[in-house]
């Protein structure tokens, strides 16, 4: 018996590691290497999120510092409400494309399948919003009218609540040389700027409905409008733009559709070249 276990040559276990080590291939192949154009579109597509991602980031830091400088002092109470504050579409929108330009990133940095079918999914989800914006556009310009209305006097009731309304008012006004809603009579609806006011502003509209802010001068009048609201129509009409922004923001924005239907046909182009982008990737992995 001792000299038929020395006749042995090699067990059984010796013979599987001597296979698995002499001819490892067959049981791991070595994954196929990717073409010098497939290196391109990887590269690429890393690049390409990396920029949306930064500007993610951007807008978040804009809205987050618009909220925090507006934020109350300790023990006050807020002017605005939260919901109704313009700084937080910055930061929605800042959220949203940071992080899925950081899924895009990673997802064709790290070949990753997961994080590739998330980044494709919510750029489809993006783009069936914007063509559900388009059609409630088409099929409910009324009532989009008239949100865009109350929108307008909300920000004319909340003038000196909110900087970013009070700014974004101005604006409009100086821009489109128009006052208030319908007419420069909508400022009455304000509460410092209606006639039973207590304050200096009483029966006075704000300074970018005068038609001559500077009146000849170098700076600005700030007062220029006040007491133009208990003036006659044509008396006020010497001072200040007596039409409503209402109307004349309908006619800018019907003016600019040109330009706005090529923003949109740019962004959905973008959206495209990324989903494309990520597609390839997924599909050399």
């Amino acid at each position: 018996q001792a000299s038929r276990l020395v006749e042995l040559p090699y067990s059984s276990f010796d013979d599987e590691d001597d296979d698995d080590e002499q001819d490892p291939g067959v049981w791991y192949p070595d994954p196929p290497k990717l073409s010098t154009f497939s290196h391109c579109v990887r590269y690429l597509a890393f690049l390409w999120n990396l920029l949306f991602l930064l500007l993610g980031l951007l807008s978040l830091a804009v809205g987050v510092w618009g909220l925090v400088a507006k934020s109350p002092l300790p023990g006050g109470e807020r002017g605005v409400p939260l919901s109704s504050d313009p700084m937080l579409l910055f930061v929605l929108a800042g959220l949203g494309a940071s992080s899925v330009s950081l899924a895009g990133c990673l997802g064709a940095f790290r070949a990753s399948p997961c994080l590739l079918r998330f980044f494709l999914g919510a750029v489809l989800a993006f783009g069936g919003l914007e063509v559900l914006g388009v059609l409630l556009l088409l099929l409910a310009r009324r009532r989009l009218r008239d949100a865009l209305r109350d929108l307008l006097l909300l920000c004319l009731l909340r003038y000196q609540e909110d900087p970013d309304l009070q700014f974004l008012v101005d604006e409009v006004q100086r821009s489109l040389q128009c006052c208030g809603l319908e007419s420069y009579r909508d400022w009455e609806s304000n509460l410092y700027f209606n006639c039973s006011a207590p304050g200096v502003q009483a029966c006075g509209v704000p300074a970018s409905c005068c038609q001559d802010p500077l009146e000849n001068g170098s700076v600005p009048n700030a007062q220029c409008g006040f007491g133009v609201l208990g003036l006659g129509a044509a008396a006020a009409g010497a001072v200040v733009h007596t039409g409503g922004c209402g109307a004349a923001l309908g006619v800018w924005l019907r003016g600019q559709a040109g330009a706005i239907a090529t923003g949109a046909t740019a962004l959905v182009l973008v959206e495209a070249v990324g989903a494309l982008l990520a597609l390839k990737v997924l599909g050399d992995i």
